[in-house]
């Protein structure tokens, strides 16, 4: 089975990086940044897809970017 490439561009050239953010209410206020995601991103165009860290480590992050 061929896999597909980036649904914007259709390039196979993808990169991960780990992301911090802050949520509402006091953890905003205080900079809190207590949700964590991984992005994939795509090196060709710069499209991009967040995974909530906790709900998705057990996947292969670059298979679901490229719908696999």
């Amino acid at each position: 089975m061929e896999k597909k490439g980036c649904i914007k561009c259709g390039s196979r050239n993808a990169g991960s990086k780990d992301v911090a953010m802050t949520g509402t209410g006091l953890s905003k206020m205080f900079d809190i940044q207590k949700n964590t995601f991984t992005v994939i991103y795509c090196k060709n165009c710069g499209y991009s897809e967040f995974y909530n860290k906790n709900t998705s480590m057990g996947s292969n992050l670059l298979d679901l970017f490229f719908g696999g």
